[in-house]
């Protein structure tokens, strides 16, 4: 048995036993219970479901890592996505042309950085607790969502958007591309460049990172900047996939962003983690999303066994944590 746990060790790494163990399990509970679960449609709807809260939940990621928390993710989309959509409807609505899209497209990524960027700051120079910091964040473009749309809506875009949130390459829905690129970028932005060890050394130990010569404000800054633009990502791909945006959109994301870096071995306190047994604890969420709707549970108690779960994660950890201490 210890031989096989090494080499499962060797291959996977030992933070993928958690997100792998859970996936099987929700396979094999859901799929004896409902007999419509393991069927092309419930993993096609998944494979469409799965991208913004992915690309929402990789934002979340980085600033874990450095011992941080970024609340304001699924408002920065939502304001993103209002950027784009503000371009849009000013050049023609649904009658504006691909050079739009491209000008809205990157103002949309230039705001999602811009909200990064202050909270880096504000985080890096002062040390002000990251929590407290990105909830003021997140009132604050809540606020401003809400006073600039009325607490309305915007939709009416040109048709050729809707493929970015609906439609298909080779069979391969295009979000779910987006996903797997955005994924594969931040395991060689963290495993291979110099600001991912950086992050890992922040998260670790802040101090020592200072004292062995890594400038950290500027770490932190950048960290926090490339988190505002992957939620940005994600508020596109929202655009895309509802044919509208308003300041609302995907609240309950945050809770489970939170849930899927926890279930992928992501150490609370920074430091330690990888994106690949992230990916795979969102497959398991919003197979376990999908798996409770067959059987009839409404989003509600959804979001309930989602903070239950994140509940039992942690706790789960702790005992873990406590065994190989034991062990030792």
């Amino acid at each position: 048995m210890n031989a096989l746990a090494a080499r499962f060790n060797a291959i996977f790494g030992a933070d993928m036993a958690g997100p792998l163990a859970a996936l099987v399990a929700v396979l094999i509970v859901f799929g004896f219970a409902s007999p419509h679960f393991l069927t092309g449609a419930t993993f096609g709807s998944v494979a469409f479901q799965l991208p913004e809260l992915g690309v929402l939940a990789l934002a979340m990621l980085m600033p874990i890592l450095t011992g941080g928390l970024n609340l304001a993710i699924t408002f920065t989309a939502n304001i993103a996505g209002l950027t784009l959509a503000w371009t849009l409807q000013a050049k023609g609505g649904i009658d504006a042309g691909p050079g739009a899209f491209l000008l809205g497209t990157a103002l949309a990524l230039a705001v999602g950085a811009a909200s990064g960027l202050v909270m880096g700051l504000v985080i890096a120079f002062t040390r002000a607790h990251p929590i407290l910091v990105s909830l003021s964040m997140m009132i604050f473009l809540r606020g401003l969502g809400e006073f600039l749309t009325r607490g309305g809506d915007i939709s009416g875009f040109p048709t050729f958007i809707a493929p970015i949130g609906h439609g298909s390459i080779l069979g391969i829905p295009v979000p779910l591309l987006i996903l797997i690129a955005c994924v594969i970028a931040t395991h060689i932005l963290l495993s291979r460049s110099k600001l991912g060890f950086s992050t890992y050394m922040i998260g670790s130990n802040i101090e020592s990172a200072r004292y062995s010569g890594i400038n950290t404000r500027k770490v932190l800054v950048l960290v926090y900047m490339l988190s505002g633009v992957m939620a940005a990502v994600a508020g596109i791909i929202m655009l895309a996939r509802f044919n509208s945006v308003r300041v609302g959109h995907g609240e309950s994301y945050l809770l489970i962003t939170v849930l899927a870096c926890f279930l992928g071995g992501i150490n609370p306190f920074g430091g330690f983690g990888r994106v690949l047994p992230v990916f795979v604890a969102l497959i398991v969420l919003q197979l376990l999303s999908s798996g409770l709707n067959l059987l009839g549970a409404n989003q509600h108690l959804t979001t309930a066994v989602w903070g239950i779960l994140l509940i039992v994660v942690m706790v789960l950890r702790w005992l873990s944590a406590k065994f190989i201490r034991s062990v030792k």
